[in-house]
């Protein structure tokens, strides 16, 4: 059951149409010079007793944040492998609470990492034990060359075919998806 266009287009719908000047919108608009209803009022769900109870309070951690908490120092192991340890509870965006450990430790012997370089594991020394990230297992290298090795031609070319076979076909399958779906509408 719709309502009809005819109805639609009448002032009794309520909608709002350009040009048009309802009577009823009209007496209802603020009028130029005149103050708002709180002008004035400050803190006007401070009224309730209730409200200043359940205001939020600064510094204080309240529901799961107060469960979740690990102080600075804790580890974890990252979703992609990595050991990470908590530096701070000041950044406001989460993921730059925690750093690599591997990142500190060559951070520690060396000072920072400079623009454009990453730290890495040697190959076959990857760990998630902070007792084997050491120095002698981690190295600096350039974006460029960090891509290098992770392309997949510097693995194995037969790889490398795979990987450019399964793009070829992902896209087929996408153009007939997509055909499929201008079709039906």
């Amino acid at each position: 059951m719709h309502k009809s266009e005819a109805f639609m287009d009448s002032d009794r719908s309520g909608r709002v149409q350009r040009g048009r000047q309802d009577p009823r919108m009209v007496a209802t608009r603020f009028k130029k010079g005149q103050t708002s209803w709180n002008k004035g009022v400050k803190g006007i769900c401070g009224t309730h007793p209730n409200s200043r109870r359940t205001q939020f309070k600064k510094g204080a951690m309240r529901g799961a944040a107060q469960h979740n908490y690990v102080p600075i120092g804790s580890e974890r192991i990252s979703k992609d492998g990595y050991l990470e340890r908590k530096v701070n509870d000041d950044h406001p965006v989460p993921a730059r609470r925690w750093i690599g450990v591997h990142r500190l430790v060559w951070e520690a012997a060396h000072g920072p990492i400079p623009p454009g370089h990453v730290v890495c594991f040697l190959p076959g020394r990857r760990t998630a034990d902070a007792a084997h990230i050491t120095l002698d297992a981690i190295e600096l290298v350039s974006r460029t060359e960090l891509a290098r090795r992770n392309h997949p031609v510097s693995r194995d070319p037969e790889l490398a075919k795979l990987v450019q076979l399964k793009g070829a076909i992902t896209r087929q399958i996408n153009r007939i998806a997509r055909e499929a779906k201008e079709k039906q509408s």
